[in-house]
């Protein structure tokens, strides 16, 4: 070893001794905060922009193809030797992406612009996400894993606190005194000044002992392996029923959290609620996130007393709680904010008490199996497919009904998913055969 090559190895050395909480944190914030900027902030921006629902809702839409394709290119990042390097790529890739979007809102075609950066930033995001996932598991054991796994789930939300509860109420803020464009043009620069001093401590504090050698990897094994993934998962019995199940789960969901932000910001004139943007912000961003918190807790610990088969009902009718009290919203139109703050907070109780029957059901019921890691990876492309097919057609529906009836038309939406449960594989129960749909052999575990 060369005079050079042993500063870098102590460093390496000294970086995988640290305590996980010093970089656990950080990572997982970057990851909640890369998201939430694409997914959540972005249709609220264009909104205050003067961008039609329909135009926001099918763009963001594609946007959010992928998060639900990048299991197709996962497989590959196992050629790198360095997950770390990846990571540390993505982050210094999307600090650059989000400055980039402070310049392109200056632009005279400030809306293709805009977008096109927004790909740069999904996409780099979304590959982030995998090398992420996988820097965590390569790092610790089981049991630190189980240990540090609460700390991941925090600092993910944490970020939504963030871009929610504090920046959109800075954006509000600043619209105000600077105008629309140069407010979010300052929110992105503070993002992008923001996100490369994460990276640069990252780049620091990530471990960096996990250049497993994969030198017998060759990208035509990686593909050789992945056509056989998805031929194992797509020979499941009863595949094709809960792949449907999945979609029809998330059907009303993909297209309520896509509208019902737009709704609240929506002038009263037009059938919305006319809040400004750091009311939403305020609202989402406090009581709104505690409140999807809690759900999911809650949600967990019932469907673990009462068992995935016999909670599932109920969960899908929690899912459609945000679409009931958004109907409420459409029809009352409450001018208090403390009227509509709670009105929010169950809506977000309810989605994520629910939410947690399609994590589980994944895991449950479709990844089980020889590719277990590789199948629930696919089952939440699938999910997250479901989500985006219904968000990218909610703006043309809202448009052609209104606000008030197509809440009311999302409530309807949520009871295909509940038909579908007297004939899709659960745990501890055979699906009912179905046409075309061959009947399990076995239960799932």
């Amino acid at each position: 070893m060369s005079q050079s090559q042993i500063p870098a190895a102590d460093a390496v050395d000294a970086a995988s001794e640290r305590s996980p909480i010093r970089w656990v944190s950080s990572l997982y914030f970057v990851q909640g905060m890369q998201f939430f900027v694409v997914m959540l902030i972005a249709g609220l921006m264009y909104k205050n922009m003067g961008v039609a629902n329909d135009q926001i809702a099918r763009w963001t839409g594609l946007l959010g193809l992928a998060w639900a394709f990048k299991p197709l290119w996962s497989p590959f990042l196992e050629l790198a030797r360095s997950k770390k390097l990846i990571v540390v790529f993505g982050q210094f890739t999307s600090a650059a992406g989000l400055a980039l979007m402070a310049m392109a809102l200056q632009l005279p075609m400030w809306f293709a612009a805009s977008l096109a950066v927004l790909f740069l930033l999904a996409y780099a995001s979304a590959t982030h996400d995998i090398a992420c996932d996988g820097l965590y598991m390569a790092s610790l054991d089981d049991k630190q894993q189980a240990a540090y796994a609460g700390w991941q789930g925090a600092f993910f939300n944490a970020s939504k606190f963030l871009t929610l509860g504090g920046l959109l109420v800075l954006a509000g803020h600043l619209e105000r005194g600077i105008g629309v464009m140069n407010a979010w043009s300052v929110i992105f620069g503070l993002l992008a000044v923001l996100l490369f001093v994460l990276a640069s401590y990252n780049a620091y504090a990530l471990p960096g002992v996990l250049n497993t050698d994969h030198g017998d990897l060759t990208a035509a094994g990686v593909l050789k392996t992945l056509r056989e993934v998805i031929a194992d998962f797509l020979s499941k019995p009863g595949i094709w029923l809960m792949i449907l199940f999945i979609v029809m789960f998330r059907f009303a969901e993909g297209q309520v959290q896509t509208i019902g932000p737009l709704f609240l910001i929506e002038a009263r004139d037009k059938g919305g609620l006319g809040l400004t943007t750091e009311q939403v912000g305020g609202v989402y961003g406090t009581v709104g996130t505690a409140a999807f918190l809690a759900g999911s807790i809650l949600g967990g610990y019932f469907t673990s007393w009462l068992s995935l088969r016999r909670a599932m009902p109920f969960l899908i009718i929690a899912m459609a709680v945000p679409n009931a009290t958004f109907y409420y919203l459409a029809v009352t139109l409450p001018a208090d904010l403390w009227h509509v703050g709670a009105a929010v907070a169950i809506e977000m109780l309810g989605y994520g008490f629910g939410f947690v029957g399609m994590i589980l059901y994944i895991m449950q019921v479709v990844a089980p199996g020889k590719f277990q890691t590789a199948h629930y990876a696919l089952g939440s492309g699938v999910m997250q497919l479901g989500f985006i097919l219904s968000k990218t057609i909610s703006g043309d529906i809202q448009i052609k009904m209104g606000y008030e009836h197509f809440f009311l038309w999302t409530i309807a939406c949520g009871l295909p998913a509940l038909i579908l449960l007297l004939f899709v594989r659960m745990p501890g129960k055979a699906a009912k055969p179905a046409e075309g749909i061959a009947a399990p052999v076995e239960n799932a575990t």
